[in-house]
């Protein structure tokens, strides 16, 4: 191939190549195969559903389903910051509720969603593991505790 061409070529395309090719007629390839498809592009988009149908012969339906079964995979690209809100008990008891509406307001997305600069992912989890800080969220790995709504906005400005 020549150098131009080379250049031309997307590395995440020759990634998902080199791993079909590796998982080719294997049983039970594909989990492993949408794992690792996600690890190369962040997120499961359309085109790689279908390029991993081909690449397993299975059919883009039966991918599908699988990726939109487990809660593992992502059909959207995430954002730069993924933001965890707590809604377990004590966090939910504790005004977690409202916490969330004003993070719901302030980035214009719900449970899942990911902003339109892909600046945040939204997601609702059921516990951070930090009760004694009630109600928490977490962006990234940093934990932020003993949240009230008009703490929220100054928090996510942190965040770029």
């Amino acid at each position: 191939m020549c150098d131009v061409c080379q250049d031309l070529v997307d590395p995440k395309e020759t990634k998902l190549a080199e791993l079909l090719a590796g998982y080719a007629g294997q049983k039970g390839a594909l989990i492993p195969v949408l794992q690792k498809a996600q690890e190369i592009y962040g997120y499961l988009p359309a085109d790689v559903l279908r390029r991993v149908g081909r690449g397993l012969k299975i059919p883009v339906a039966r991918v599908y389903g699988v990726a939109t079964f487990y809660a593992q995979f992502r059909l959207t690209p995430m954002g730069r910051n993924v933001l965890r809100v707590c809604l377990g008990t004590a966090c939910h008891v504790r005004g977690g509720a409202k916490v969330l509406e004003t993070i719901e307001q302030e980035l214009g997305v719900k449970d899942g969603g990911t902003t339109e600069d892909q600046r945040f992912t939204l997601e609702i989890v059921a516990c951070i593991g930090a009760c004694g800080l009630a109600p928490t969220m977490m962006i990234n790995d940093q934990v932020h505790g003993r949240l009230t709504p008009d703490k929220v906005g100054g928090i996510l400005a942190q965040y770029e």
